[in-house]
């Protein structure tokens, strides 16, 4: 703890230059399962852990939460917002489940990690997760814990590391692992449902499969959480708990109450899924919720000219009144869902509070990408590269951090070094982003541009400098959204005239320089590795903390003008 306060001291100097009762793990690196679970493999208590002094870490991880949709979380607000920092310019740099959370468990830009997609061969089935967050902070004499979501597939395909299935398996670094798991059960078997059935929430607990049927996904993660809090908490070592909520993600059972599907006059589907909710927080937004955040109040048109999109997204039709309806009901489910999370969030906070661990405990709370209510005509989704879909929520608080707000941006890979710093551990071989630990004595510029990546499935392709398997690279500085496409077209946008991404500038001659200069910064960033990926930007591009305050006032300003 003392070492957490001197580096955030010692930042203040530097930034503008720039166990016994442990748990249980598996014996082995990990273990083959059946489509049968079989019995129970034996376990051992964890080896002895080096002695460390940094705090608790908690990290939060809602799934497909938006950034403004903090507002439905009165408990994140009341215990962290509301004593810590809010970072207004925190951004999933590829806005899909699985690479995002690839990419904190590693460090790295899914370039690197090549975990694009959450489907074959892209997928769990891709990721290498023998070294991570978890196990350097293991190393490091932290006792570690993965509660809710890990990675897309993780059940169904068979593990990169062992190549066998993944039902039982448990990767190093874990002292409990308690992780929902997707599989394909057998006719009579006791278990089914899986990550996305929120009353049938079937989890690899220690490399035993449980059936969780009958009980509310997030309060089940909220148990879990609560119950290593206060076991981890006797013991003399620190703790890091990955928390990982399946809210407010779409899943099921279907309700009553869901939007059924649209389809438009010239055929196109619109899809409208929603969470499942308890009963209980059923209707609690319906008064003040009266419209999706990404449609307008006067009716208008979301986006009536999407000529300067490229060609995927001008097919897509602009949406009629039963549609911004039923994204409405989108809207309220979503915000039910977290806010049932949150009522588990407090007794989280209430647990540490008892058992005397509040004062030592970083909490995080963020989420793995964003999502589209109803901007740019997207109904709802994500991968996409604009700002609903990047921009994700992010509050931090906990020892030697201050109440306020920063501006400097930070990214998913960013935040996995900052787990590390704030732990005393040692970086990840291959850590692609940069602390942030001096960012909560003093904010700093955007010197370090976002690298955007996606994999969309594309009509046509045939553009160079992709790597296979993603088929959007961008950049995102502090003035400019760059985003080139395997298509061989383009966007970019001056966010200082136009914070909402309404007119692409990239065929726009007063932009020519722009374009090329950011062309060439593209391909300078888009394959970085380690220190490239930390590089500066020329200082043109630069953009102050001043500035980038001045402009998340006026990205709110133009928020509220559009929208209503």
């Amino acid at each position: 703890m003392r070492r957490l306060a001197a580096s955030i001291a010692a930042a203040a100097l530097v930034v503008t230059a720039c166990s016994s009762g442990a748990g249980d793990r598996p014996t082995e690196r990990a273990r083959a399962a059946s489509s049968v679970p079989q019995a129970p493999t034996p376990f051992v208590a964890t080896r002895d852990l080096r002695p460390n002094d940094g705090p608790n870490i908690l990290v939060v991880t809602t799934d497909d939460m938006r950034w403004d949709e903090l507002r439905y979380t009165p408990n994140v607000r009341k215990y962290v917002t509301s004593r810590g920092l809010l970072f207004e310019n925190s951004y999933a740099p590829n806005p899909l489940c699985c690479p995002s959370r690839a990419s904190f468990l590693t460090g790295m830009y899914s370039h690197n990690h090549h975990v694009y997609s959450h489907e074959k061969p892209y997928g769990f089935g891709a990721f290498d997760d023998h070294l991570t967050v978890g196990t350097v902070l293991n190393q490091a004499g932290y006792q570690t814990a993965l509660v809710g979501k890990y990675l897309n597939g993780y059940g169904r395909q068979p593990s990169l590391v062992t190549g066998a299935s993944s039902v039982t398996y448990v990767p190093d670094g874990w002292t409990d692992w308690k992780v929902s798991i997707e599989h394909t059960w057998p006719k009579g078997s006791p278990y089914v449902g899986g990550t996305y059935d929120y009353t049938s929430f079937t989890q690899n607990v220690n490399g035993r499969v449980v059936s969780n049927r009958g009980r509310y996904s997030s309060d089940v993660v909220g148990e879990q959480v609560r119950s290593l809090v206060g076991r981890y908490g006797k013991a003399d070592h620190p703790w890091f708990i990955w928390a990982t909520p399946v809210a407010p993600h779409f899943g099921g059972p279907g309700e009553p109450d869901d939007p059924p599907n649209y389809r438009t006059a010239s055929g196109y589907l619109s899809r409208f899924q929603t969470p499942a909710r308890p009963g209980w927080v059923k209707g609690r937004f319906d008064s003040s919720l009266r419209r999706a955040p990404g449609v307008r109040a006067d009716g208008r048109p979301e986006e009536k000219d999407i000529s300067d999109k490229p060609e995927f997204l001008q097919k897509v039709p602009e949406m009629v009144g039963v549609e911004r309806q039923r994204l409405l009901q989108v809207a309220r489910q979503r915000a039910e869902a977290l806010y049932a999370w949150d009522v588990q969030f407090g007794r989280i906070m209430r647990t540490l509070k008892k058992t005397g661990q509040y004062e030592h405990t970083v909490v995080v709370f963020t989420s793995d990408n964003g999502y589209f209510l109803g901007e740019h005509r997207q109904r709802t989704g994500k991968i996409k590269p604009h700002e609903p879909s990047l921009r994700v929520p992010l509050v931090v608080a906990g020892p030697g951090i201050p109440h306020g707000v920063r501006y400097a941006p930070i990214s998913t890979v960013d935040l996995t070094a900052t787990i590390v710093d704030l732990a005393g551990a040692a970086p990840l071989p291959a850590q692609d982003g940069r602390s942030v630990v001096p960012v909560f004595a003093r904010d700093r510029p955007w010197d370090v541009p976002v690298v955007t990546e996606g994999l969309q499935h594309l009509d046509r392709s045939h553009a160079g400098g992709f790597p296979q398997g993603l088929t959007e690279m961008g950049l995102r500085t502090g003035r400019y959204a760059y985003f080139r496409y395997s298509t061989g077209e383009g966007e970019l946008y001056d966010l200082f005239t136009d914070p909402l991404e309404l007119r692409s500038r990239y065929d726009d001659p007063a932009y020519a320089s722009v374009r090329r200069d950011l062309t060439r910064l593209w391909k300078q960033y888009r394959l970085c590795s380690g220190d490239a990926c930390r590089a500066p930007l020329p200082a043109r591009y630069v953009v102050s903390d001043a500035d980038l305050a001045a402009q998340v006032a006026k990205d709110r300003r133009a928020r509220a003008r559009y929208y209503g």
